[in-house]
């Protein structure tokens, strides 16, 4: 584990059973360009369906504050959010999207996404 994926803790899904999803909204995600070192802002939403475990709301928050100094693209940012959320939660499914705020005339938005091997074609083809 990271340090990063460290600050990330779950509890156990009490329906695994049933396929569910759940959405997080995170609108105040920031986080430095790494050429400029001007901040960069965006709207974080982690859609996902659990399997055995969830996140934990806290430490989501914690761990995406977490990104506040770090200097790092956006495409890494969604990437790494996507890896490290799959490595604790370890879901059925995830998609990471990042909607960056506009700079320089240009907005951008990041989709990052993960299935289980199979989950999608078992359970809905």
């Amino acid at each position: 584990m990271n340090e990063k994926s460290k600050i990330l803790e779950v509890f156990k899904n009490q329906y695994p059973n049933r396929d569910y999803t759940i959405y997080h909204e995170a609108p105040e995600f920031t986080s430095l360009c790494p050429k400029t070192g001007q901040p960069d802002f965006a709207t974080i939403t982690v859609e996902y369906i659990p399997d055995q475990l969830c996140v934990e709301l806290k430490s989501l928050k914690l761990y995406l504050n977490s990104y506040r100094n770090d200097g790092i693209y956006f495409e890494s940012a969604t990437n790494k959010i996507l890896d490290d959320l799959v490595e604790v939660c370890q879901p059925r499914y995830m998609r990471v999207t990042a909607e960056f705020n506009v700079r320089g005339g240009i907005s951008s938005t990041i989709e990052a996404e993960y299935s289980k091997e199979d989950f999608y074609t078992e359970n809905y083809n």
